[in-house]
């Protein structure tokens, strides 16, 4: 009997994928968890239908990787059934090892990055299907002599991008995020072994960078969301230090261990305890700690249960000391609390919007004659005006806990 089956996508339709191999990793629990890690972090707390998973995105990037393997074969390219196999599995276990609410907690529950997990886990499923996974891994990281099938799943139009913007636009109601993704594919071709965009698609691209670019501005890094997922991260901090001062809990989880012990992950142990653990451990863990003795976790805990998220100050360059105290003395006072414990809620950091990456530039075919330039070269506008960066504090506007 056929494994293959039809889903429905709200942004795509009627999908379907064309080797059944692909349908046994969809069903493997190590891919299933992915329904349980959220796409956007905390940005529900700002857009409230933002409560798509991973699981929806490497479904949407695996059918635009399919459709662009197919345009480009229309066009002569040379991609051998092995080979689109093997780019079609490296595209969806592209976010296999993202833990529990995805980039807001990146290297927090564990020190190490969401793409070195996923190789490790790609690896691990690799043994279990006896090498099927060799080619799918030498694409993934970049080790494939067909550069151009690396490209499609990481570059700098690559299907995961042309996804998550069309997903994450949808779910968020944010309709600046929306991109020409079919036009985009239409565009593509390869030329000396690299992905390159056909110069009548000039206008796609550039529409496609302006989305990603309000997309950071309305969504990845809106204030109120970027300072939901500081407390976040900030909470787990703190749980890690008050593990070490405490009684060690009855029942220890899965999450508990990990953020408890210097994990590398370099045990079968270790990445099944790492597997293990999804969204709702962390709802369960900040649940717990509403009535703790510790008046901090219990700020953080009811603030994020209760959407009592901290006051948020941006900027384009570091606070300066005047700045910080002034923070200092305002919250304390309007929070009703000591400023030495208001302090220790004051978090700073920053985050940067790439809307153009000048190292990894998009190449752009022209008609006559039969050449490659930039992107750069051939656009008419400053992409690099796009690349910013943001510095922040986030303090506490109110007093949940009990005094």
């Amino acid at each position: 009997m056929s494994k293959i089956k039809i889903f429905n996508d709200p942004i795509y339709g009627l999908v379907s994928y064309p080797y059944e191999f692909i349908y046994e990793l969809i069903d493997h629990p190590y891919f299933q968890r992915l329904r349980r890690i959220q796409q956007l972090g905390m940005s529900s707390i700002v857009y409230p239908g933002a409560t798509h998973s991973r699981f929806h995105h490497a479904l949407g990037a695996l059918h635009l990787c399919d459709k662009l393997i197919i345009n480009l074969k229309s066009k002569g390219v040379d991609i051998t059934t092995e080979e689109h196999e093997a780019t079609l599995i490296a595209i969806l276990l592209h976010d296999v090892g993202h833990g529990p609410y995805s980039h807001a907690l990146e290297g927090e529950i564990i020190a190490v990055h969401h793409e070195d997990l996923t190789l490790q886990i790609m690896r691990k499923l690799n043994e279990e299907f006896h090498g099927r996974l060799d080619m799918a891994i030498r694409i993934f990281t970049k080790g494939y002599p067909k550069a151009f099938l690396s490209e499609m799943i990481s570059g700098q139009v690559d299907v995961d991008r042309m996804d998550y913007l069309s997903r994450d636009s949808f779910y968020t109601g944010v309709a600046e995020g929306i991109i020409g993704y079919d036009r985009i594919i239409k565009m593509m071709n390869v030329y000396e072994g690299a992905l390159v965009i056909e110069q009548k698609g000039i206008h796609s691209i550039e529409k496609f960078l302006l989305s990603r670019h309000f997309m950071y501005h309305q969504v990845y890094m809106h204030k109120t969301a970027l300072a939901a997922d500081h407390m976040l991260k900030m909470f787990l901090k703190e749980y890690k230090e008050e593990l070490k001062s405490s009684t060690p809990p009855t029942f220890e989880s899965s999450l508990i261990r990990l953020i408890n012990e210097n994990i590398t992950l370099d045990s079968d142990q270790q990445i099944e305890a790492f597997l293990n653990i999804d969204d709702s451990d962390v709802i369960t863990l900040i649940k717990s700690c509403q009535n703790s003795s510790n008046r901090i976790l219990q700020i953080l805990s009811q603030g994020l249960l209760n959407r009592r998220i901290f006051g948020i100050t941006q900027q384009g360059k570091p606070l300066e000391k005047i700045e910080i105290d002034a923070i200092i003395r305002e919250g304390s006072i309007k929070c009703g609390i000591d400023e030495r414990f208001f302090v220790k809620m004051l978090n700073f950091g920053s985050e940067g919007s790439a809307m153009y990456e000048a190292k990894d530039e998009i190449k752009i075919l022209l008609k006559k004659p039969t050449r490659t330039v930039t992107f750069r070269a051939e656009s008419r506008l400053n992409w690099d005006q796009g690349n910013e960066s943001l510095f922040f504090a986030t303090y506490p506007k109110e007093m949940l806990a009990k005094q």
